[in-house]
């Protein structure tokens, strides 16, 4: 299929998930043998910080104006298979009306932020999506699962929602022979609903579990917060220096946006990265998480300083790492991005047989 994918950033990973997902599963799109044509907006921030400037899975486009985008390149997104809009486009809305009125494929919407995206809805900000926008759309893919399917279904009128979870690249993501330096590490932009979450599971614990290393890795921090002295920060962490940061840990914190908690079933690419590379992961607790990972044998579940305390003080070494090992056999069965390309193309191929019907 010749698939046309309208998303946020696929060039640049700098304060934004969006990328290292639209690499992982567009690398394995392609080698399934579809064709793939990317479109991102030239945006000043992520042409300073781009890690990946030519992508070798897919033609990609850089475009300036939502004008220029429908005027120079009409002619691809009107002859593709399948055209598929991303949520937080700049101009979204605008993109994706455009999109279904000119593609003679497929079209779909890929929510890579559903429950903040809803919330948004709710709240009346039609940022990158309308309700009247969504029963346009043949498809709405989404990165939560569970009830919120439902809700797009019955509420907002999606024709077919599905989830299409975050994934991980296995040929990039696998354990390394290496001594973990740290107890304990995060990766994440900064987020004000995520950081009393990182106070109270990281920081507090950094300050009472003097004798190991921590470390948070992210942009966007402000400058007084007050870390730990036995917690290390760096900025940046592009994703060629992900595999290395979790296996330099013993154990991988995951935090959860607000919004993905209220929703549950809400996964992120960081908890799959993790996993893969067999780092025990300790995460909050949200509704859906037991249908990823079992507690206890796949995953450590935690809500208190304690609770993180008492793994670090009970779990044997050897229980440690078969944890990890646990939880990336996994991965590799159930969310690598092999496995999410034929979801999509399950989805895709679901949706053209019923237009044939119709």
């Amino acid at each position: 299929m010749k698939i046309v994918i309208i998303g946020l950033s696929i060039t640049s990973s700098w304060g934004n998930g969006h990328a290292t997902t639209y690499r992982s599963l567009l690398k394995q799109l392609a080698a399934r043998g579809h064709k793939i044509t990317f479109f991102e907006k030239d945006m000043s921030y992520y042409a300073q910080n781009r890690d990946m400037p030519q992508p070798a899975f897919c033609d990609l486009f850089l475009y300036n104006s939502n004008e220029e985008l429908k005027t120079n390149y009409k002619h691809i997104v009107s002859s593709a298979d399948v055209v598929i809009v991303g949520s937080y486009v700049q101009q979204g809305v605008e993109i994706g009306s455009w999109v279904n009125h000119v593609a003679q494929g497929v079209t779909a919407f890929y929510d890579i932020d559903t429950p903040v995206t809803l919330a948004k809805l709710k709240k009346q900000d039609y940022e990158y999506l309308h309700p009247e926008l969504i029963p346009q759309y043949d498809l709405y893919l989404s990165f939560s699962g569970g009830p919120i399917l439902t809700q797009l279904e019955e509420k907002f009128k999606s024709p077919m929602a599905r989830a299409l979870y975050c994934s991980v690249d296995t040929d990039l993501y696998y354990p390394e022979n290496r001594e973990p330096n740290y107890q304990m590490g995060y990766l994440g932009t900064y987020s004000p609903d995520r950081q009393p979450a990182v106070e109270k599971l990281l920081n507090k614990t950094a300050s009472i579990y003097k004798e190991g290393k921590f470390v948070v890795a992210g942009p966007q921090y402000p400058n007084d917060i007050k870390w730990s002295t036995n917690v290390e920060r760096i900025q940046h962490l592009p994703p060629i220096e992900h595999r290395k940061f979790y296996n330099s840990q013993k154990y991988a914190l995951n935090i959860t946006r607000a919004d993905m908690v209220k929703a549950g079933y809400s996964p992120s690419v960081r908890l799959f990265e993790a996993a893969a590379c067999a780092v025990p992961v300790i995460s909050d607790k949200w509704d859906g998480i037991q249908t990823f990972f079992d507690p206890d044998s796949e995953i450590l579940l935690a809500d208190s300083t304690q609770e993180v305390l008492d793994y670090f003080n009970s779990i044997s070494e050897q229980d440690r790492k078969q944890i990890g090992k646990n939880a990336r056999q996994h991965i590799l069965n159930q969310h690598s991005s092999t496995v999410r390309a034929y979801e999509l193309e399950k989805y895709l191929h679901q949706v053209m047989q019923l237009s044939e019907k119709s």
